[in-house]
């Protein structure tokens, strides 16, 4: 295989996420995806945003190959075609140095034995952080024409999505804060306490890290770059998960273009076995096309035999897009926007499948905050809108409308 080593292709980025519950077999329809796209002469890589890769596995490539000799780095299954499984001991020495040394001490510190300490400093959301790291690097360089991310079940999605607004708020409202704190209370505190405050080098590297993530957030939401398809299973807790992970996307910006329903029992079964499981995906099946209209539906057959290899891979993408170029963006919604209508500004939210007592709105100064269960999205205000003290809310149809009074001494 002719490896290529060019780093400028001159093509547009297109970024698609592959999302869902685990096991609906995002793994193998991101890599299918992948292939098609390497093939239509598109520099392709695919990413592992899940702790347990297995991107590898579905090549049929030695897992030695990419943990001993690539180290996390992409490492190239064929030709235009990359694959990447982050190494989080690799990106601990790259990114996060002087902030895993100071909690390992910190829980060292506590009596913990050494090398649980530095089990324990790995925190959740180092690897997500390196991994829009990679990407945002990659948007830039231009070194790939298409990006694929196999995204891990959908919870550590959400968190992985939800990082660039957390770290922006963070830096805004508490970070200055923090690191000023920490500097006059530091000399005290050695005199006190046997563990010392963090050191300028702690909030240094914070500050890179978030400097470095400038734009990621633009790129996720750029619905000419960026898709989300949701891949699903015909069965009815399958489904209700992939509502929800619909919703999530929506609140935090992010286009979804497609949903792929993967595994159906397909006509040339004819055993009475499946009687049963054929009714029940037929209805399942009616009812995402109600949930999701109009965002495109793709069916998918279950395959004869488990789906590992080039070969199967690229057959299963046929399966899948039929005679569409896997690289179009199939819908373009509008998740949030503001306008302004006879003098009353008004905020809409696509929030699908949420009802009114699932949802809470709070208002702190400049920020808006919208909670959906246990998750919560930070809006900043606009300055003209921070003053509006009249504020209303309500559901119309799967929008939340948020209207801001047009008077900045209204009362309500």
């Amino acid at each position: 295989m002719k490896q290529d080593n060019r780093i400028n292709t001159g093509n547009p980025l297109r970024v698609i996420f592959f999302a869902g519950k685990g096991g609906v077999g995002k793994s193998s329809i991101a890599g299918a995806t992948g292939i098609l796209s390497a093939e239509s002469g598109n520099r392709t890589l695919i990413m592992s945003m899940d702790i347990a890769h297995s991107l590898s596995d579905i090549f049929d490539v030695k897992k030695d190959g990419i943990v001993d000799f690539n180290r996390g780095a992409p490492f190239q299954v064929a030709d235009n075609l990359w694959i990447q499984e982050l190494d989080i001991s690799e990106e601990i020495e790259k990114n996060w140095g002087e902030i895993y040394r100071y909690i390992s001490t910190l829980f060292n510190a506590t009596g913990l034995d050494e090398v649980l300490a530095e089990e324990l400093a790995i925190l959740p959301g180092m690897e997500e952080v390196s991994l829009l790291l990679y990407l945002n690097r990659y948007s830039k360089d231009k070194r790939f024409d298409v990006i694929v991310l196999d995204c891990a079940p959908t919870g550590e999605s959400i968190r992985f999505i939800s990082i660039p607004t957390t770290l922006e708020w963070y830096i805004k409202k508490v970070f200055r804060i923090e690191k000023t704190i920490a500097r006059y209370a530091r000399p005290i505190a050695k005199r006190v306490y046997d563990i010392e405050l963090p050191g300028d080098k702690y909030f240094d590297t914070i500050e890179f890290l978030f400097q470095r993530l400038r734009g990621v957030d633009e790129l996720l939401t750029d619905t000419d770059i960026t898709s989300v398809r949701l891949v699903t299973n015909p069965e009815k807790i399958v489904l209700k998960e992939t509502q929800r992970a619909f919703m999530y996307f929506n609140l935090f910006r992010m286009n979804v273009d497609a949903i792929i329903v993967n595994r159906i029992i397909p006509p040339s079964i004819k055993d009475r076995y499946f009687n049963d499981w054929r009714i029940t995906q037929k209805e399942q099946l009616k009812s995402a096309e109600e949930c999701f209209s109009p965002v495109p539906l793709f069916q998918v057959d279950l395959m004869k035999n488990e789906v590992l290899g080039y070969k199967n891979l690229r057959q299963l993408g046929k399966k899948i897009y039929r005679d569409k170029n896997p690289l179009d963006v199939f819908f373009k919604g509008t998740p949030y926007e503001l306008r302004k209508e006879n003098g009353i500004y008004c905020m809409s939210i696509n929030l699908p499948f949420v009802k009114k007592g699932e949802l809470n709105l709070n208002r702190v100064h400049d920020e808006l905050i919208v909670r959906v269960g246990g998750t919560k999205r930070h809006f900043l205000l606009p300055r003209h809108l921070a003053g509006i003290d009249s504020i209303t809310a309500r559901f119309e149809g799967e929008k939340l409308c948020i209207y801001f009074g047009g008077g900045q001494n209204d009362k309500e």
